[in-house]
């Protein structure tokens, strides 16, 4: 018999870097303020570093979807897969011309572009799908919170997330 509940733990691991967070910010502060200030500069160290996780952590967590969906996603050095029941295919971060969220789908999918080939569609709820969020989070110019507005609007329109420009490619080619 289970000692925590399966939804439970399903919640605390969505938001596990964001109680971490909050774990190393209280004992920074209790360093900062309990040890009579023989701990100060760890201390400070320790609270800048929980309270950098627990932003972290927060954007992670609302980047998770829960539900066991279609397929599984690996990311993979700079290489995106998913291997559907249906369908799947492979998209590499340097190609990638387009990311569109589809909602019109069901459920929500991710819609990776990239030039001649056909679009790589990725379920938001796909096991390992939460790997996206640092996959997409390495492509020049994408806002975060454009990624996060998109998956909690109640918009029933396809909204284009990022698309590489020209400026984007050449500073990509550069490196």
């Amino acid at each position: 018999m289970p000692v925590i509940r399966p939804e439970a733990k399903e919640q605390l691991l969505r938001w596990r870097e964001a109680l971490a967070g909050g774990v190393a910010l209280a004992l920074g502060l209790w360093w900062l303020f309990g040890a009579r200030q023989l701990l100060l500069l760890p201390g400070v160290a320790l609270c800048l570093a929980g309270g950098a996780l627990i932003w972290i952590g927060i954007q992670r967590a609302r980047f998770r979807v829960a539900g066991q969906g279609p397929g599984s996603v690996q990311v993979d050095e700079g290489q995106i897969t998913y291997y559907g029941p249906l369908t799947g295919g492979a998209v590499a971060l340097a190609d990638l011309a387009a990311i569109t969220f589809d909602p019109t789908l069901h459920p929500a999918h991710w819609r990776l572009k990239q030039t001649g080939v056909p679009e790589l569609l990725i379920p938001v709820n796909a096991d390992g799908a939460d790997k996206l969020f640092d996959a997409f989070s390495t492509l020049p110019g994408l806002r975060i919170d454009r990624v996060l507005a998109a998956l909690k609007s109640q918009d029933r329109h396809p909204n284009v997330i990022w698309q590489r420009t020209a400026q984007t490619a050449a500073a990509i080619s550069l490196h």
